[in-house]
């Protein structure tokens, strides 16, 4: 059976997510290689099959932890954050030897959830996580806990990895760990615990059911993984809760493995053009000349050329609407170029930006990725 079936078929872009006590021995706090290596080969597999991979990765602080002789108690702030420097190295090396077996290069991505929550900070990590991915490379996203806070202290690398499923519209995310799936009570207290094979919305009740157990290594429990599901789904994505405890866990989740798999409320696609045209607030507008208008209702991007006035005062990524001659606003959308830079551009083409601005920036005003048409039916 090909590793792109079951649970993870059709899917064109996936984010693994890995806990830490699956990457580090527990006992002795070495990295367990052999794991890692078994997972390189999934990820390898799927690339084989066309799809795209980002790993978000737990076990620095558990990594470094070890290398600088802390022990196993509670850690305080600073120790942890110098753990995880010395951890990041550990685990970006290893990622690296294991996927360039596989004739794969490896990017390491640190980050926090202030990344994911600015504005522009969200711009700058997205475009560059779309750009590796374009360029074939794997991703390995780590919290950036040198400089983290509450990151450390809560425990929150599920949630980045929604996020991060959120920044490159991913429509399917792993999230590995030392649990089979949900269930309706704990396992270990509860005997006649429930298994959940399927969660078609996360409600109030299906929150209840999670615990905050945490394990010797790691820092979440069920309770973060359900508030990731709740964030993933809403942006298209369906997101597994399988176990990593054996080898090749992606091949074995498409042969059938058991797992947990949270319904997406809609596909990716959809989920940002439903926050793009109704969750935004406006800080300005663009007026368009009738060509540009009839480009846009053919799915194209807004392109300076285009473009005959400029409204309001925004800055790049702000959600602007933009308007016909007649003042209709005919679209809204994310905007590549500030007010100021806009007002530059107008009428020019592409390949005269650099001139203008003294920087090479996109080529689209507003990206139709990025953009809803009203009364256009493609949307989905």
């Amino acid at each position: 059976m090909t590793i792109a079936t079951g649970p993870l078929a059709a899917a064109r872009r996936i984010v693994v997510k890995i806990g830490s006590s699956l990457l580090v021995d527990p006992e002795s706090g070495e990295l367990q290689v052999g794991w890692l290596d078994a997972l390189a080969h999934d990820v390898a597999e799927l690339r084989r099959a066309g799809v795209e991979v980002v790993i978000v990765s737990s076990g620095a602080v558990a990594l470094g932890r070890h290398g600088l002789g802390l022990g196993h108690g509670v850690l305080k702030l600073e120790e942890s954050q110098a753990a995880a420097s010395v951890g990041q190295v550990w685990l970006a090396h290893t990622y690296r030897e294991a996927l360039a077996r596989r004739g794969l290069e490896t990017a390491q991505i640190l980050l926090t959830l202030g990344d994911s929550e600015q504005r522009r900070r969200y711009l700058n990590a997205r475009n560059t996580l779309k750009t590796l991915l374009g360029l074939g490379a794997v991703p390995v996203v780590n919290e950036n806990d040198t400089v983290a806070t509450s990151e450390i202290r809560y425990g929150d690398n599920d949630r980045l990895a929604a996020r991060v499923v959120q920044m490159v519209s991913a429509d399917r995310l792993v999230l590995l760990s030392d649990v089979e799936g949900l269930f309706s009570a704990d396992p270990a207290l509860s005997p006649d615990a429930r298994f959940i094979p399927l969660v078609e919305r996360v409600t109030d009740a299906i929150e209840a059911m999670a615990t905050g157990v945490r394990t010797p290594t790691g820092s979440g429990g069920m309770v973060t993984k359900i508030a990731a599901a709740r964030i993933a789904t809403a942006a298209g994505c369906d997101v597994i809760i399988a176990s990593g405890r054996r080898p090749r866990p992606l091949q074995a989740l498409a042969d059938g493995a058991r797992h947990t798999r949270f319904q997406a409320e809609a596909t990716p696609r959809a989920a940002r053009k439903q926050w793009i045209a109704g969750s935004l607030e406006l800080r300005g507008a663009v007026v368009v000349d009738d060509g540009a208008v009839s480009a846009l209702g053919r799915g194209n991007s807004l392109l300076a050329a285009g473009l005959v006035a400029v409204e309001g005062d925004f800055q790049r990524g702000d959600a602007v609407a933009i308007r016909d001659a007649r003042g209709n606003t005919v679209a809204q959308g994310l905007v590549a170029y500030s007010s100021a830079e806009a007002q530059q551009l107008r009428g020019l083409r592409s390949e005269e930006f650099g001139q203008v601005l003294g920087y090479v920036g996109r080529d689209e005003l507003v990206h139709r990725d990025d953009m809803v048409v009203f009364g256009h039916k493609e949307q989905q």
